[in-house]
């Protein structure tokens, strides 16, 4: 008897991170893995991943994945779902990517409703390039390039790009959670869980937030970037749905 077919695909490659110690892009990683796996989608699933550390995140599924110019996830999202509509298409993006330079391409898409899924890493710096001030870096946190702390007066609040978002006709499920504790991976799993089945459904754009710890730029150990996430980021950010139409559009 031939048992090939009978076991689950994991879409999540044994391969050695490139990540920073303590990063909260492995854990995301997995979890999305693990999800595709459990709604039986990952074998017609497109990943389009963005610039910035989780650049390389082919690496990590086993999946079709397209390499999108800076901020254009959404954007290169759209076009494959509308070209192809029988797919399974989701973007992955950090803040710098999603909310900084494709602020335009992710307001346009999650206006027009896009059947498209968006898993939003929020470490509030930008990870890969240095450390510099994102725009969803916290009044008062320090970076590279506001090392005095971020001022309000001159540099504007955080961004709040979910929020936002979340209000628009089209988008059917936001929801921000983290990675900071056993019970937040498990709500994050769920999170993603719930936007995938919305498309899925065929029933409209989807986005996941997720708080996730960067402890090189934070300048912490990975002990205290994940109490900082629990005791500050969620200060700023707080964690829930931000909306739910499913079952309206059901």
């Amino acid at each position: 008897m031939n048992l090939k077919n009978k076991w689950p695909k994991y879409y999540k490659k044994d391969v050695v991170t490139h990540y920073c110690p303590g990063c909260g892009h492995g854990i995301a990683h997995r979890i999305v893995a693990e999800v595709l796996e459990e709604l039986d989608v990952g074998d017609r699933a497109i990943c389009v991943n963005p610039a910035g550390c989780a650049v390389l995140a082919y690496r990590y599924f086993d999946i079709d994945m397209l390499e999108s110019a800076h901020g254009r996830g959404t954007a290169m999202a759209t076009g494959i779902k509308r070209a192809r509509p029988d797919l399974f298409v989701f973007s992955y993006q950090g803040d710098g990517d999603l909310s900084a330079i494709g602020t335009a391409e992710t307001i346009h898409s999650a206006n027009r409703g896009e059947h498209i899924s968006v898993i939003f890493i929020n470490n509030a710096v930008y990870g890969m390039t240095g450390g510099q001030m994102a725009p969803t870096t916290l009044v008062g946190q320090k970076t590279t390039t506001s090392p005095s702390g971020r001022n309000p007066d001159y540099e504007g609040y955080p961004l709040h790009i979910t929020d936002v978002v979340a209000s628009f006709p089209g988008v059917v499920y936001a929801e921000r959670v983290a990675v900071d504790t056993p019970a937040g991976i498990r709500k994050t799993k769920k999170a993603v869980t719930n936007a995938f089945r919305c498309q899925i459904d065929g029933i409209g754009y989807s986005i996941v937030e997720i708080l996730s710890p960067c402890p090189t730029n934070w300048k912490m150990n990975t002990i205290e970037s994940y109490k900082w996430v629990t005791e500050e980021m969620t200060k700023e950010f707080p964690l829930g749905v931000l909306t739910d139409k499913r079952e309206k559009k059901k």
